[in-house]
């Protein structure tokens, strides 16, 4: 468990029996500190505790600037971003980019063979005529005619020469699914190399603990899918990242449909069967990128898929409302109750 170290103030009472020896009161600065800012397209959070308030503040703020930093190199809505650029050009030719960008799509890549294309960072060749906000969603003939872009196969990686090439005309790619757990990992390896030892890194669904929470874990919980203010389970946490990936984060309804932005590879439409996927694993990126195949998956293949993953646990919630539990969280109990809507 992280202290307060040796921040103490001085008292000039004597310690009684023991003449002469001043006592070290409690801390006077020691403290909880947080900040939210909207970054991303989410709600960004960071919780902290910190001896000194003043160095407090700059860590926190240095995890806002790194959040915006790795919005400008990969959000798909600004078109000076690298990963626009890469939209843009990739169909063309190769196209150089940053070892940060080059890796984290190698990584997604890793993600697309390991959940055998439920992953697929190429969905945006047909998520990209999907707007949410104004619920406008492409026709069925737009649609099909895009999907050929759909398979992270077409993207081309040359490690050497540290560039990038599309095979098709019309592939797409977006972060989406990926980048914000990147983020949170890169902001606690901030906050370590700070000195912070106890901390909460938020972007929208995925966060990370770093330490526990002067001695007792972080309790992190999983929303019901269908009333946004009601908890299903508590999840304690330590030193550990969890990821949740639901239908309720951008959708529209149109003729009793709901219309999500979890794209099934296969369809390029939204996937069913599955209201929400959380993932507990070491890190941010990972937690993210499986939720995100997992619900793909739905219920039975993505049990199988995450108890054959060393150090990976998971709550699914059906289209049904059932919650199913990987064996590790069965041991834990969470407490959970989700009624059938």
């Amino acid at each position: 468990m992280s202290s307060a170290g040796s921040v103490y103030a001085r008292t000039n009472e004597e310690i009684p029996g023991v003449p002469g020896f001043l006592s070290e009161a409690r801390p006077t600065s020691a403290k909880w500190m947080s900040r939210e800012e909207a970054i991303m397209g989410t709600s960004i959070r960071v919780e902290l505790w910190h001896e000194d308030p003043m160095m407090g503040d700059a860590a926190m703020a240095a995890v806002m600037e790194e959040m915006h930093r790795i919005d400008r190199a990969m959000s798909p809505f600004k078109p000076e971003s690298e990963l626009s650029r890469l939209n843009r050009e990739a169909a063309k030719a190769p196209v150089p980019v940053s070892w940060e960008v080059f890796e984290l799509i190698a990584r997604s890549i890793e993600f697309s063979k390991l959940s055998e294309g439920a992953f697929d960072i190429t969905f945006a060749s047909v998520g990209s005529m999907f707007d949410y906000r104004n619920g406008i969603k492409p026709t069925a003939a737009k649609i099909a005619a895009a999907l050929p872009g759909i398979d992270y196969r077409h993207i081309r990686l040359d490690r050497r020469q540290r560039t990038i090439q599309f095979a098709r005309e019309s592939v797409q790619i977006d972060l989406g699914g990926i980048a914000k757990g990147y983020a949170v990992d890169n902001c606690v390896a901030l906050l370590k190399a700070r000195g912070v030892r106890e901390a909460l890194v938020m972007a929208g669904g995925d966060s990370r603990v770093l330490g526990d929470k002067r001695g007792r874990p972080w309790m992190i919980g999983i929303r019901d899918p269908r009333q946004k203010d009601t908890m299903v389970a508590m999840i304690p946490l330590v030193d550990a990242a969890i990821s949740t990936s639901g239908d309720y984060e951008r959708y529209f309804e149109a003729d009793g449909v709901r219309y999500h932005h979890i794209l099934d590879p296969r369809t390029g439409i939204s996937a069913t069967g599955v209201r929400s996927v959380t993932i507990v694993g070491p890190d941010a990126t990972t937690t993210e990128g499986i939720s995100k195949s997992v619900f793909i998956m739905g219920p039975d293949r993505g049990i199988r898929f995450v108890e054959s993953l060393p150090g990976i646990d998971a709550v699914i919630i059906d289209g049904d409302g059932k919650m199913h539990y990987t064996a590790g969280l069965r041991r834990e109990q969470p407490t959970s109750s989700v009624r059938s809507r």
